[in-house]
C-alpha cells in the first residue's frame, strides 16, 4: 500500500504540494485535468485553493478527490528543503 496524504499546500498553476505519511514530499500538477467533468469546477481558482486533507487524501468541498495512489505515484517528488 502506498502512503497517505498528510498534509496539502495548494501553490499556483494548479499545483499542490504534498506531504505523505511517509515522510516523503511531492508536488501534484492538476493543470491537465481541469477541462473533465467534474473537475471543471477547480478553473474557479478560489474554489481549487479550498483543498484540504481528508481519510489520507486530498478533497474539495463539492465531493472532488484524486485517488491517494495517484497522488503519490504521479507526483514530483522532492526534497524536505526543496
Amino acid at each position: 500500500m502506498n502512503p497517505r496524504v498528510k498534509s496539502v499546500l495548494v501553490l499556483n498553476d494548479y499545483k499542490l504540494s504534498l506531504v505523505f505519511t511517509n515522510g516523503e514530499r511531492g508536488i501534484y500538477d492538476c493543470s491537465e485535468f481541469i477541462e473533465f467533468g467534474v473537475f471543471k469546477e477547480f478553473k474557479k481558482y478560489g474554489y481549487f485553493q479550498l483543498a484540504k486533507v481528508e481519510h489520507g487524501t486530498v478533497i474539495w468541498p463539492h465531493e472532488q478527490d484524486i485517488c491517494p495512489d495517484t497522488l503519490y505515484l504521479d507526483s514530483e517528488k522532492v526534497s524536505a528543503e526543496g
